[in-house]
């Protein structure tokens, strides 16, 4: 299940549970309130935490990500590179060169 599922079905039952608590309510208005704005309160202080958690982990893939491009970036710079110097040396007849007629 995604998160934006998840997080559609959050909401989806706080509301229901709401609406539930004030039908059935054991407790005087004014203490039901206080309940409410202490259970929203904890909502909130949930999906802070949530939002920062994914933040984190977003940025954590980001680095990985931009790390392995730097990797892979450089060993195709050091394998350019090794292909120049291998033509260069076959070219000048250097160490390395391959044999006249190959």
């Amino acid at each position: 299940m995604g998160d934006d599922n998840r997080i559609s079905f959050f909401f989806l039952g706080l509301g229901v549970g709401v609406a539930v608590g004030l039908l059935f309510a054991p407790k005087s208005g004014a203490e039901t309130r206080d309940y409410l704005l202490t259970k929203a309160d904890e909502s909130k202080d949930y999906m802070k935490r949530r939002t920062e958690e994914l933040r984190d982990s977003a940025s954590d893939a980001l680095e990985k990500g931009k790390s392995a491009v730097t990797r892979q970036r450089d060993q195709f710079n050091a394998a350019v590179e090794a292909g120049k110097q291998a033509y260069r040396d076959a070219v000048k007849g250097g160490p390395g060169a391959a044999p006249e007629g190959v």
